[in-house]
């Protein structure tokens, strides 16, 4: 069941605290979901491209991200778009061949075309 709450809006015309606040919240899980999304798209990407098993793309992600320094989510957005056909940062391709090798070490064989 759901309720409706009258916005409050205090004597000076603003909002009270607790509707500001939930309106900050709701806007960083908005944010949140969208990053999801993004990075369940790129992970889809990396399973289709380099042939590596879903649970190791997250992780071929965090890896790149952080061996680069951007973030986790900007980084899933190149992968989608050198998907669709955008080129490939030279410095996020090397990290991101050297994360799927490390990958493949590891018993997780890429099985990637070259």
């Amino acid at each position: 069941m759901t309720t409706f709450r009258e916005q409050r809006t205090a004597p000076d015309g603003t909002q009270d605290a607790s509707t500001a606040r939930l309106e900050q919240e709701n806007a960083q899980l908005r944010h949140a979901v969208g990053s999801h999304a993004t990075v369940d798209q790129a992970i889809g990407v990396l399973v289709a491209t380099r042939r590596i098993p879903p649970a190791a793309g997250f992780e071929v992600l965090r890896e790149v991200s952080q061996h680069t320094n951007i973030k986790l989510h900007t980084v899933a957005e190149t992968l989608i778009a050198w998907g669709l056909g955008q080129p490939l940062p030279e410095r996020v391709d090397q990290e991101l061949d050297a994360a799927v090798r490390r990958r493949s070490h590891r018993g997780q064989s890429p099985d990637r075309p070259g």
